[in-house]
């Protein structure tokens, strides 16, 4: 029988990193469109936009899936709906690779992006069992976990596509879910329920929260927006990098996303000075860096320098403002880490799915200038809001 965790008393390591691991094998479906909608596109023979509505299909899905599938795990146990969700997400990602057209693919993508809610079954868990003075680093490891998943999901994605053509990386995505699946039902502890209710009465529970904790509003509106700002750079980078001077393909589009390890420098480290330097600071700093990112992105459009160094601003921003507003809400109501999750999350990725629509109307519109201004716009939101809220 496997040991179950008691609040406060401590997480262990090699769950840990375990954990960490695999949040972002699973987190990585989520992004490995990201590198290949252009050959997408080519293939099914379809428009930019309805290419670019794979990404905003699984941002949707994603939204859903926290806000509908998290929240059970303070009511069942975790184990048995991971099964089933594995079962499903590994089903979607084979149809993707098999699928006629680009209806199918959007279908897919949804069930992926629901599906692939895996590592905020994690980061709640990790912060209401890990000892108070390590709650934090906690949070951010299984964070750069995630974070080093969607990494890597575009390296790898944009290399396969362009060895093995894109349908390939949903095989083998499939085959590592399925691996994946195994360890996973294998080493994840027991967790008492936090919840005792009907699944209609935990749903309404959310609510109750919102209205309760105006932080909890706050910190989700901002970091949804710059999440917004984040993806819109990421939803186009593809088309961008197709057209002159660049030429460039799934694999170099993926490579640009190595640049993000900065990011996940940032969530390993940074969690320990979020007390010292404040949650205010934080936001400020990161949303200052998002618009430095913008900037860099507009005025070097055409080499790879400033795109290569808006990246890392644009990454190390998005932790700042994430990591700062994600793992200090989890002190608000212990007992109900795993809705106040779903409520910060799935705010999070409404505001990227935002994002992801904004990038491809104003790609349509306007081209990159046009996904500037959206990204620009996005970020400029988020930061307002903390200035006039002085928190």
């Amino acid at each position: 029988m496997k040991p179950i965790l008691q609040d406060g008393a401590g997480f262990p390591d090699r769950l840990l990193y375990t954990l960490a691991v695999i949040a972002g094998i699973s987190v990585a479906n989520l992004y490995y469109n990201q590198p290949l909608l252009e050959m997408i596109r080519e293939d099914l023979g379809t428009t930019a936009l309805a290419a670019n509505h794979i990404a905003l299909f699984s941002q949707c899905g994603y939204a859903l899936g926290l806000f509908f599938l998290i929240p059970m795990a303070d009511l069942y146990n975790r184990r048995r709906i991971l099964f089933i969700d594995f079962t499903l997400l590994i089903l979607a990602l084979l149809a993707t690779a098999v699928a006629p057209d680009i209806g199918t693919v959007h279908l897919c993508s949804l069930v992926i992006g629901v599906c692939s809610v895996v590592p905020q079954f994690f980061i709640p868990l990790a912060a209401q069992y890990s000892r108070p003075e390590r709650k934090n680093r906690n949070v951010g490891i299984i964070l750069s976990g995630l974070l080093s998943g969607i990494l890597a999901s575009r390296v790898v994605s944009g290399a396969v596509g362009e060895w093995l053509g894109w349908r390939a990386m949903y095989h083998i995505a499939a085959a590592v879910m399925f691996l994946s699946t195994i360890v996973v039902l294998r080493i994840l502890p027991d967790a008492r329920p936090n919840f005792s209710g009907s699944y209609r009465a935990l749903m309404r529970s959310l609510f109750t929260l919102i209205r309760t904790y105006p932080q909890l509003r706050l910190h989700t509106l901002r970091a949804a927006l710059a999440f917004g700002s984040f993806l819109c750079f990421w939803a186009s980078l593809a088309f961008k990098m197709a057209q002159e001077p660049f030429h460039a393909g799934s694999d170099v589009v993926g490579l640009l996303g190595l640049c993000g390890i900065a990011g996940v420098l940032t969530a390993t480290v940074a969690g320990g000075y979020i007390t010292r330097l404040g949650i205010f600071r934080f936001n400020c700093i990161g949303a200052l860096l998002q618009l430095a990112a913008w900037g860099t992105f507009l005025l070097g459009a055409d080499h790879y320098l400033p795109i290569i160094a808006g990246i890392l601003l644009l990454d190390i921003g998005m932790q700042c403002i994430q990591l700062s507003n994600q793992a200090t809400l989890f002190g608000l109501c212990p007992s109900a880490s795993n809705r106040i999750n779903t409520i910060f999350m799935s705010g999070y990725f409404i505001g990227g799915a935002l994002g992801t629509l904004l990038s491809g109307a104003a790609w349509e519109l306007a081209g990159w200038p046009g996904v500037v201004g959206a990204g620009t716009l996005l970020t400029a939101a988020s930061l307002i809001i903390t200035l006039w809220t002085k928190k």
